[in-house]
């Protein structure tokens, strides 16, 4: 039975904020709404820059979380010059959010103190080393991407919070060629160094991927040993340098994303599937630095990644959840993000992924899609235990 309402709006009005604003207000019933209440937004930065975010977002009585994105979907819009918001409202589900401090300075403490001021507005317990311990049932990260910081250091301190709830969310993204744009948003303002924080209780959230398939993987694994955090400097006791040079990859690894149709994968070895991880750029001593962590001793890949690699990946896992969404606890919603990546993979037809969702999902159930920088979503071990992880190449969906 759902628990919670749904209400997906969009405008495509970018320099007209009197008529932006008019057309999401006169497609929400804001005198219906329920005692609990959050937005999601996804939009192009023109709609930031020409005041249109920040417009309906003041006439709204709700938290507006969200993120920048080069293009988005829902079942009546497709498109890179669209702004859509989904309302969820509820009498029972409860959402709080926070924003947090900026994230270059003291990123741990910066984080704990972000997700207590969510847990204190949910009326959830913060400490996880307490005698009671509440943990949200999901909790949404909308947060921008800072070369400087990795989705894994996130991660990991929400992960002892919220003592391993499931989390999901994304990085911001744009178009443009050097990602100047990647905000995050909070109640109609933007931030390139702030994280939204939503926690989620009442509801029983689902997670699909879609990953590289294993028939992608090119050559043996290495072993990674030498790293810190997101910066690769060893395999196989050897420079990384060394490594890429004996694949022909170096010259691809010295441009800005230049490899993300040739991404890493990282096998943790302990039962989840492998992740990827883009290669955002190689310092001048040869090591490299990753969108995400590439801890020692997982053992590391190359893959292939073209169009049609992307799109049989993306429709496998939307079969998976369209599957599950017809049981008797039909879920009443699903957000997906996919790594803008998968958008550069598809060469001229950077809209096909979304349409081919579009297509997909139809009517069968309230959806809203958009590109990511980054993105957070649980896998599950051979034992079915739920691991958050951080990914890149990927397409992630959650169900509630």
């Amino acid at each position: 039975m759902a628990t919670f309402e749904s209400y997906i709006v969009s405008t495509s009005q970018i320099d007209d904020v009197e008529q932006a604003v008019e057309e999401i207000i006169s497609q929400l019933p804001l005198d219906d709404l329920k005692v609990s209440t959050l937005g999601i937004i996804a939009c192009h930065y023109e709609f930031v820059l020409t005041g249109v975010v920040e417009a309906i977002c003041e006439v709204l009585s709700f938290t507006v979380v969200g993120t920048i994105t080069s293009a988005q979907a829902t079942r009546d819009v497709v498109g890179s010059l669209e702004l859509v918001l989904t309302v969820l409202t509820s009498d029972t589900v409860t959402f709080s959010a926070a924003l947090s401090d900026p994230l270059d300075v003291d990123l741990g403490a910066t984080i704990d103190a972000t997700y207590a001021r969510a847990a204190v507005a949910g009326g959830m317990d913060c400490d996880s080393n307490a005698g009671i311990s509440t943990s949200p049932d999901l909790v949404l990260i909308h947060a921008p991407f800072m070369p400087s910081n990795s989705g894994d250091d996130y991660l990991a301190r929400i992960d002892t919070l919220s003592n391993e709830a499931p989390l999901f969310g994304t990085l911001a993204v744009d178009d443009t060629a050097d990602f100047k744009y990647c905000y995050s948003i909070y109640d109609g303002k933007t931030y390139n160094d702030r994280m939204a924080l939503t926690l989620i209780k009442g509801i029983t959230p689902r997670f699909y991927s879609a990953h590289i398939s294993p028939n992608q993987i090119t050559g043996n694994p290495a072993v990674i040993t030498k790293s810190t955090g997101q910066l690769l400097i060893g395999v196989n006791d050897r420079p990384v340098f060394e490594y890429l040079s004996d694949r022909g990859l170096v010259q691809a690894a010295g441009q800005s994303y230049a490899m993300s149709s040739l991404p890493f994968m990282l096998d943790f070895g302990d039962g989840t599937p492998q992740v990827s991880r883009v290669l955002i750029s190689m310092i001048p001593d040869g090591s490299v630095i990753l969108n995400g962590s590439a801890p020692e001793g997982a053992q590391i890949s190359i893959s292939d990644f073209d169009k049609g690699e992307v799109l049989a990946t993306t429709r496998l896992a939307l079969d998976d959840a369209l599957f599950y969404a017809k049981e008797e606890a039909a879920p009443s919603f699903m957000l997906v993000y996919s790594c803008i990546a998968r958008s550069m993979a598809l060469g001229a037809e950077q809209l096909v992924e979304l349409e081919q969702a579009q297509d997909q999902v139809g009517n069968r159930l309230p959806f809203m899609m958009a590109y990511s920088g980054g993105e957070f979503c649980p896998l599950s071990s051979k034992d079915s235990v739920m691991v958050n992880r951080f990914h890149n190449n990927t397409l992630i969906i959650c169900t509630f």
